[in-house]
């Protein structure tokens, strides 16, 4: 396995990651998901990408990298989904940060990403202060932003950021050609998500919900 510098973060991670938001779904065999995330673990792989919104996504993999913490690097994404607190306010990052905490069993997160946040709201400030405060806490260790488009430009340019996720595939370059190298050149770390196009082959006419319709 190749090992990378994550930008300037500090972190190093593997060249490979695994993208988990297909273990969340109902119905899964939760002895044949912990057998894959050991056998990546196994393999070298050091960076496991989660969200809130992949449903059962967060529990599965912290259950699966119980005692093996120390060799991973994990990433979520918060802004939304937190019974009680209105999606993409301040508290709903706290309270987001603190869900993910529990339910990967660990005491802290390598890297937090506002999930898509729309870029007026990140403009507003309200949530970025909120993702810098977990930070100070030490509750994270790297602030990221996972999106595309507009909000992608901002994050980058806005200093307020030490990663940024988005789209790079075979059929979707945009961000590898005009977004990512003023992200290199700030010294972010970058996560390329869908790197296989979420497999639109395997389809034999255009699937729906499946995030793979445009592919």
């Amino acid at each position: 396995m190749e090992y990378r510098a994550f930008g300037n973060t500090g972190l190093q991670v593997s060249a490979l990651g695994f993208g988990a938001g297909h273990i969340g779904g109902d119905g899964q065999d939760a002895a044949a998901i912990e057998y894959l995330i050991h056998a990546l673990v196994d393999a070298g792989v050091t960076l496991f990408d989660t969200a809130k919104g992949y449903h059962h996504s967060e529990q599965r993999l912290g259950q699966a990298l119980r005692g093996k913490r120390d060799q991973v690097v994990i990433s979520t994404k918060v802004g939304y989904g937190i019974p009680g607190y209105a999606d993409w306010t301040g508290p709903c990052i706290t309270a987001g940060i603190d869900a993910a905490l529990q339910a990967l069993h660990t005491d802290y997160l390598d890297i937090v990403h506002l999930h898509s946040c729309p870029v007026g709201t990140l403009a507003y400030g309200e949530v970025i202060a909120a993702l810098h405060a977990a930070q100070q806490a030490g509750k994270i260790r790297v602030a990221a932003y996972s999106g595309e488009n507009e909000a992608l430009d901002w994050a980058v340019q806005s200093g307020a950021f030490g990663s940024v996720q988005c789209s790079v595939n075979v059929a979707d370059q945009a961000s590898l050609r005009d977004r990512l190298p003023g992200a290199v050149a700030r010294g972010l770390g970058v996560i390329a998500k869908r790197p296989l196009a979420n497999a639109p082959w395997r389809f034999p006419s255009q699937p729906h919900g499946d995030y793979a319709e445009a592919y």
